[in-house]
């Protein structure tokens, strides 16, 4: 038999230094993971959803409120609350605002929006804002997670069973479980390279249906803003399947263009008008084709280019639209305005078949068929809207049963 050989003193120095680098190279990934840096307090708890509004009140008054300088409206899911905060995202009874559960991650949230019975947030690291978790609304449980390469500032757009990731240089879709369909403009290291029809643009706006993406932008060397409509669910998210993409002559590249809605395979676009034209919205079908045009109601005021607007909302079968400094009803099927109702400061929620639209000091009761302003319910003058429609305290109104929760800028406000 062959004898063993013996261990030198070197080779026992050599294994204990591997084995000091090994437990070095675990302690710097475990400092530096994502599960170290993340807490996450769940709930398991029954949620019962408020009872839902038979008539719209007469009164409100504030019963909680809390800061959500993360989420450009309400995110309500359906027994809970949604906030957004600095680093953590909170999911609160709706009638007391009592925290249920958390989530918290040594990064600061870039954005956050509630989506098809899920939370979605989405935090800052060194590629832009590309931490995407979700979570489950009742629970604040984990679902699902996703890192991306992203700009620096993003919006989340609502685009039905898709979510529209919106930077300025950068898009992507997802799916509710955070696969994503579609990629689209910058793209740092790409995988196919040509992928992509165009590059060095900047994304104005998006908006999506589940026929149909259309994206506005400004391209390098052109004087007025294109529209592009692309396949929303492509064979390959890294090569966006485009329908169509043209220069709109009347929309300049400093005008307040911008998708207003995607109905089935049209895309209305809002085009300013300029040289003494009238302000109207364009429908364009999926080939790029104008198959409808139609004026603004006289006296439509809309938002200056800074002012940040999404696309239109589906409130009880009717299209609503905020343009910055007004609200307009579109018939959801051909697109076009109905109505308007002037000194809107935001995005409304339907109530009891009603719209609450918001208004200076108040909510106004609207017919969403007529547009007529029944009355306005006032607010208190601390949360109550102003005329000024800036992005930084535009609000947004959502109805959960019979509360109704406004965000202004940074703060959710819950009323009864």
């Amino acid at each position: 038999m062959q004898t063993p050989e013996r261990r030198t003193r070197t080779d026992l120095i050599v294994a204990a230094a591997l084995a000091v680098t090994v437990a070095v190279a675990a302690i710097v990934v475990w400092v530096r993971s994502d599960a170290r840096g993340t807490t996450s307090i769940t709930w398991d708890g029954a949620a019962t959803a408020p009872a839902a509004a038979q008539s719209v009140p007469d009164t409100l008054a504030e019963i909680w409120r809390a800061p959500s300088g993360a989420t450009d409206r309400p995110a309500v899911l359906d027994a809970t609350v949604v906030t957004a905060d600095g680093d953590t995202v909170v999911g609160r009874d709706p009638t007391t605002g009592t925290q249920r559960w958390s989530y918290t991650r040594n990064r600061p949230l870039c954005a956050a929006t509630s989506h098809r019975g899920i939370v979605v947030a989405v935090y800052e690291d060194p590629r832009g804002c590309g931490q995407t978790t979700a979570l489950r609304g009742d629970s604040g449980e984990r679902y699902t997670a996703r890192s991306s390469d992203t700009d620096d500032a993003i919006r989340l757009v609502d685009a039905g069973s898709h979510l529209i990731a919106l930077g300025g240089t950068r898009l992507e879709m997802w799916r509710s479980d955070l696969v994503r369909t579609v990629e689209y403009g910058r793209v740092d290291a790409p995988v196919t390279p040509g992928a992509q029809p165009r590059s060095g643009c900047e994304l104005r706006s998006a908006a999506a249906g589940s026929e149909l993406l259309a994206v506005l932008e400004l391209c390098p060397g052109e004087a007025a803003q294109r529209l592009t409509l692309l396949a929303p669910t492509p064979d390959d998210a890294q090569k966006p399947e485009q329908y169509a993409s043209s220069v709109l002559p009347d929309a300049p590249a400093g005008s307040t263009a911008r998708i207003v809605a995607v109905s089935g395979e049209r895309a209305a676009v809002f085009v300013p008008g300029h040289d003494g034209t009238t302000p109207r919205i364009e429908v364009f079908d999926r080939n790029g084709k104008i198959v409808a045009g139609h004026d603004l109601p006289a006296g439509t005021p809309v938002g200056g280019a800074d002012t940040v607007t999404v696309p239109a909302q589906d409130l009880g079968g009717r299209l609503v639209w905020w343009t910055g400094s007004a609200t307009v009803g579109l018939d959801s099927g051909d697109l076009a305005p109905k109505w308007t109702v002037p000194g809107a400061t935001g995005r409304s929620a339907a109530m009891a078949g009603k719209l609450l639209v918001p208004v200076e000091r108040g909510l106004a009761v609207v017919d969403p068929v007529t547009g007529e302003v029944t009355r306005t319910i006032p607010l208190p003058p601390d949360s109550g809207g102003s005329d000024d429609s800036t992005d930084s305290d535009a609000v947004a109104v959502a109805v959960l049963g019979d509360i109704v929760l406004e965000q202004r800028g940074g703060n959710v406000v819950a009323y009864r």
